[in-house]
This record gives structure tokens, sequence and C-alpha cells, in this order.
């Protein structure tokens, strides 16, 4: 671990299931908190990532964090993977609901399939996780869920309605759920992340010519990158944040 980086004692040994936690921002959060001494769960799809998370982890720290295979949109599989991690690792203390997928698409070509799977993988997996997780957390006496907005939202980003129209809803439901858990001592609260430039982004649409732009619209003249992200996840999840729920955390060099 990074001598610089935020020790969180109170992450240690604490059960942390994370959604697309294989690559990208979820790989950097899977990292952080295996980091903190958590014992790390995360479902995805993309198993050759995964794998080699797992393996590059095992190999620096002697321990790997948990990996199991599962599409979001399969609501079942989700709550099963939950139920699982929950009986061998222990109740689930922190949820994160990273997952999601930004396809860009023309509004003329959306219709009512691809409007429902759109959400079935950006909106509705975060309900059903927290759900399944909620169970285990009052067991717990308390916990965390991170839900992940984005700041295409406020960016309007075009070829990107079904997504944007998602992510504007987590910030909803994190505030709902925000109440509806509270007196369990649960905490929710969506964290926003700027224009991360992960492996993905700068395959399908980011150049130099868009991070060039990216950079003029930021106060901080920084490559924004997953581990940029990590640290505030970590701390909405840790105790030192015990009386911060249902607000929205912005991580994006200042969008401007």
């Amino acid at each position: 671990m990074n001598n610089d980086a935020a020790r969180y004692p109170s992450l240690d040994e604490r059960v942390v299931f994370i959604t697309g936690g294989g690559s990208g921002i979820g790989a950097a959060l899977t990292r952080a908190f295996h980091l903190q001494g958590a014992r790390v769960a995360f479902v995805d799809i993309d198993d050759t990532a995964s794998h080699a998370l797992v393996e590059v982890l095992q190999a620096e720290t002697g321990r790997a964090p948990r990996y199991r295979r599962c599409d979001v949109r399969d609501v079942e599989a989700l709550q099963a993977a939950i139920a699982e991690v929950g009986r061998e690792l222990g109740p689930i203390h922190t949820l994160i609901n990273n997952a999601a997928n930004d396809d860009r698409h023309t509004w003329q070509e959306v219709d009512v399939a691809y409007w429902d799977e759109r959400m079935s993988l950006n909106l509705r997996p975060m309900f059903f996780a927290a759900q399944a997780a909620a169970h285990q957390m009052i067991e717990a006496g308390g916990g965390s869920i991170v839900n992940f907005g984005s700041i295409s939202v406020q960016m309007a980003i075009p070829e990107l309605s079904t997504y944007v129209t998602a992510k504007a809803a987590v910030h909803g439901l994190t505030r709902s759920l925000a109440r509806d858990l509270g007196g369990h001592n649960i905490r929710v609260n969506t964290l926003v992340p700027g224009s991360v430039l992960t492996e993905r982004q700068l395959e399908k649409w980011i150049g130099p010519e868009e991070e060039a732009s990216i950079q003029a619209h930021q106060c901080l003249k920084l490559r924004l990158e997953p581990q940029h992200i990590a640290p505030a996840v970590l701390f909405l999840a840790s105790a030192e944040s015990a009386a911060i729920t249902g607000q929205e955390i912005v991580v994006d060099g200042g969008w401007g």
C-alpha cells in the first residue's frame, strides 16, 4: 500500500461487495479496498481482466479478493452472489454499485427493448443489490452503500440519452434509500466521477482532441484516472464518514 495513502482501520476485515470490479474504476476500487485489509468480493463479466487482477493482488499481498462472474442484468444471479458472499465471508458491510455501460446511441435508434436493456444494466441492479445487501448490513449493525452517478448528467453528453437518464435517477435512488435505511445505521451516497480516462474510454471515445477539451474544462489540469476516484469511496465506506448520507460527492477535477 502507498505509504502516503490514508489508512482506515474501520475497513480492516470488513466485507465489501463491488459490482464491475474487474477493470477500469472498478479494478481501482477492488485494489484500494483490498489494500485496506478488507475482505473484498467482486462481480464482473470480463473474466480475463478479473482473473488477472486477482492474480496480481495475490502476488502482491499473499491473499486474493474473491471474484465471481455475474451479469448484473440478471437480478436473481446478482442477489445469489450477494447471499453467497454473506454466507462465506460474513455479512456485507459495504456495497459499491459501480457496474455500468455507456455505449453511445442516437435518440432515433432507441426502441423499447433497448431502453429496457440499458436500464436493466445502468440502474436496476443498484436497487436490487442494495435490497439484498441491506439485510446483511442490518445483521452487521450498519453499513455503507455507494452508488455511482456520472458527470455526463451535468455535461449533457450527446448520443447517450439512456445512460444519462439512468445516471440522473441514481441520486434519487440514493436519497430514497438513505431515508429508508438510515434507521438501521446504513448510509447511502452517490459518487460522481468526472471524465475518468480508463482504458475503455481511451480506446473508444477519448483521443487527444477530447482530452484537451477535458483539460480545458477542469480547474485542476490533471489526467483524471481510476486511482483518483478510489480514495473518496474508501472515505464513504469508512467510519470517518459516519454522519454523511444521502449526498452526492463529486470527484471531477473541478469541472467548470
